[in-house]
Order: structure tokens, then C-alpha cells, then sequence
């Protein structure tokens, strides 16, 4: 059985918008972030455990609002009061997590089939998200992340990089294929390159 990807029919790769005279790498480039397994980590009201003491992949559970703790393949964000989501592709993410995790003192959700995430890369990308994000994305910088909208879908902003600027959006699985029209109508300005 294969999995079908959120945006499997709907993406399309080649250049698309206004390309013309403009060098390929200095387009915006769009792709759909496929095979990440996606946790959402609650800890119970009466938990004893000490979160600063659980470490997944060698990284600590964020405590800030915005926090992302970051690796190669794995990102912890703080999602709310004793809440993270865990954002990985590293196959046995899950087995790692319910080691650290037991399940007395925390939920455990497993999230992955209900998101779609996108990716938008490029000096344009924060430009893109203005045109439907209220938002101050001048104020997040390289791993935070911030709950918003876009034309009313509700999104998840991970900025994973600065230089140039990248950005992972979660929404749910439902609205995938609307917040993609969305984006890629959005950059239809700029250009950019279906990956």
C-alpha cells in the first residue's frame, strides 16, 4: 500500500509566474515537504516528570512561546503550556519519543496524515506570506515559529532559515489544496519554481 501525499495531484513542478529575464536560483521554489512524522506531545496537569530532564534526538523541549530545539532531521516546537509538536523525518522518531515519553505523564498523538506542509524558499518568501498572513513576520527569525492564517486557513509558520528565507507551513490535510492555490497564486508575482 502506498501512502498518497495531501497535495499529490494538486503540485506541479517547472516555472510558473513572472520568470521571464530572471535567473532560475533567484526564483521562489515551492515544494511539498513529504515524509515527516508528526507528534503532538501533551504533558498531563499531574505529571511529576521534570520536562527539562527529557531530551529527544539531544534536543531540549523549547519553553518559550516561538521556541524551536532543532537537528539535521528532527524539530521540537513549543506549541502551548506543556505542549510541543514533534516535527521529524527520521524513521523510528516515534519509538525514540515513547521511550523518553511514557505514556503516565504524557499524550502522545501521532498527527502526520492530517497535515500538509509546504515549503516556500526564496528572498520573495516572506513577501508571498504578507500578501495573506496578518502577522509580523519581520519579528520571527530562524527557528521560530508562529500559529496564523492565511486567507483565513489556519497555518503553522516554521521559519527553518534565514539566508535565504525558508519556511515550512503546516495546515491541516483538508485545507491542503486551498492553501496551496493560495500560495503559489501569491507568488505568481515573483516567479517561481514548482519542486
Amino acid at each position: 500500500m502506498t501512502a498518497i501525499t495531501p497535495l499529490e495531484s494538486i503540485h506541479k513542478k517547472g516555472i510558473f509566474g513572472d520568470h521571464h529575464k530572471k535567473n532560475e536560483k533567484d526564483l521562489l521554489q515551492i515544494s511539498e515537504v513529504k515524509d515527516l512524522s508528526i507528534f503532538q506531545i501533551v504533558q498531563y496537569k499531574k505529571s511529576t516528570t521534570q520536562i527539562n530532564n527529557i531530551k529527544i534526538e539531544d534536543l531540549e523541549f523549547p519553553l518559550e512561546n516561538s521556541r524551536v530545539s532543532n537537528n539535521k532531521q528532527t524539530r521540537i516546537l513549543w506549541n502551548g503550556p506543556r505542549t510541543w509538536l514533534i516535527i521529524s523525518s527520521k524513521e523510528n522518531i516515534f519509538n525514540l519519543i515513547k521511550e523518553k515519553c511514557d505514556d503516565k505523564n504524557f499524550a502522545i498523538t501521532d498527527i502526520s496524515h492530517s497535515r500538509a506542509v509546504i515549503q516556500i524558499k526564496g528572498i520573495q518568501a516572506r513577501e508571498v506570506l504578507k500578501k495573506g498572513c496578518p502577522i509580523n513576520l519581520d519579528k520571527l527569525k530562524k527557528n521560530n515559529f508562529a500559529g496564523t492564517i492565511f486567507h483565513g486557513i489556519t497555518i503553522l509558520v516554521d521559519v527553518i532559515d534565514d539566508n535565504p528565507d525558508t519556511y515550512n507551513l503546516l495546515t491541516l490535510r483538508s485545507f491542503g489544496e486551498s492553501f496551496y492555490h493560495h500560495i503559489s497564486d501569491a507568488a505568481l508575482e515573483f516567479g517561481y519554481v514548482g519542486v
